[in-house]
């Protein structure tokens, strides 16, 4: 496959995950070590073969810091603070820099124990979305991030129709995904009554409807197509990629059952030659559970205001005519905070058949989709293989 714009090709030839889920005796550090490191080895590339290094820029580790710690001295490096979406960007970043032969082999890499710290008392945070600026307005009136993912809940609900029902199989569709991997922090199935019964966090979304909380890391490597001839694994194509942003601030967000991922979808498939019914596998970002049916909409893998009747016959299951989030996604595998990275390094491992249980049988294409703070930033990537 190569993508209709003839570029230079870049492709993803090593990817790897630090340990996740409960990780009490290990530093953010430490996480990007161990994903750094096995991602590379994954490539079959060693420290001094990297020109190019990305992390995020927010909180304690700064990527110029990281690149020390990591042993690696980059001519190239890049860091951006969009929230979750950060990884499925820089991908778009990396790649168009390998395309102009900046960089030839460019690591990202992530790292967070927001599970431990939460322990410890620890509070850490994201400085891309607080309380500053026009968003002040907002924090007074208890405007957290699961408020707003319910506020865009309630709306979709009011203005097509979707019953908190068909929301609620989003968790049961992932929940049973995870149950297929065994590294996912919660694998016990769950029923739709299971989610109604759960705490209420912000109404209409009770417990099971919001993302779990949890340690973890992860890294890809990419590289020139040239170089990939002198890799340890065959390359994962990146077809095509799109961001977008949206707002922050809500009163400046014009439709609340909208993602700006209807903007970074269209450049996303159109610069890889696909469609959205081309796509084999998806692992789309789902903080909560309005996020993936909105995100479902704005894909085009549904038309929007139908996505709720299009989840409810459990397609996004592994085995089901869309399988989503095969890992068991942020509902249940790993959320250490910025899930993006999550989502590449499964939809590499199911493109070269590595899933085992929970392997999509034939799978060579997936749309990776990353959403930032509340549909704030968005990235899309279409990853496919020869």
């Amino acid at each position: 496959m190569t993508p209709v714009s003839g570029a230079r090709r870049v492709g993803i030839v090593g990817a790897a995950l630090s340990d996740c889920g409960r990780v009490d005796d290990k530093t953010p550090f430490q996480l990007h070590f161990q994903a750094t490191s096995r991602a590379l080895a994954d490539a079959g590339l060693g420290k001094g073969d990297v020109d190019g290094f990305m992390s995020h820029g927010t909180g304690v580790l700064p990527p110029v810091e990281l690149a020390e710690y990591l042993g690696l001295r980059p001519t190239w490096i890049d860091s951006t603070g969009v929230g979750g979406s950060i990884w499925e960007i820089m991908v778009e970043h990396a790649a168009a820099a390998i395309a102009e032969g900046l960089a030839e082999v460019v690591v990202l890499s992530y790292g967070s124990t927001q599970r431990a710290d939460l322990k410890r008392r620890l509070r850490t945070a994201n400085l891309s979305f607080g309380t500053r600026g026009p968003a002040q307005f907002d924090a007074p009136f208890g405007h957290s991030i699961v408020a707003r993912y319910a506020m865009a809940a309630r709306r979709h609900m009011y203005e097509f129709g979707t019953t908190i029902e068909q929301l609620a199989e989003v968790a049961v569709s992932t929940r049973y995904n995870a149950s297929l991997n065994p590294e996912a922090y919660y694998r016990d199935p769950i029923t739709i009554d299971d989610v109604a019964a759960s705490p209420m966090i912000a109404d209409p979304l009770t417990k099971l409807h919001c993302c779990i909380r949890s340690d973890g890391g992860g890294a890809i490597v990419l590289t020139s197509e040239e170089r990939a001839r002198d890799c340890a694994r065959e390359p994962i194509w990146v077809l095509g990629t799109g961001e977008a942003s949206s707002h922050t601030t809500m009163s400046e967000w014009e439709d609340f059952t909208e993602s700006p991922c209807a903007r970074s979808g269209e450049l996303a498939f159109r610069r890889a030659g696909v469609r959205p019914e081309d796509i084999d596998v998806c692992e789309l970002y789902d903080a909560f559970t309005p996020l993936v049916l909105i995100t479902l909409e704005g894909l085009g893998f549904c038309k929007k205001g139908e996505g709720g009747a299009f989840v409810e016959d459990g397609k996004l299951r592994v085995g089901g005519s869309l399988p989503t989030n095969t890992d068991g996604g942020g509902l249940a595998a790993c959320q250490p905070g910025m899930r993006g990275m999550f989502l590449l390094v499964e939809a590499v491992r199911q493109l070269r058949e590595e899933c085992g249980p929970r392997q999509v049988p034939g799978a060579r294409l997936a749309c990776v989709n990353g959403t930032g703070g509340w549909f704030s930033s968005v990235g899309t990537v279409i990853l496919g293989r020869d």
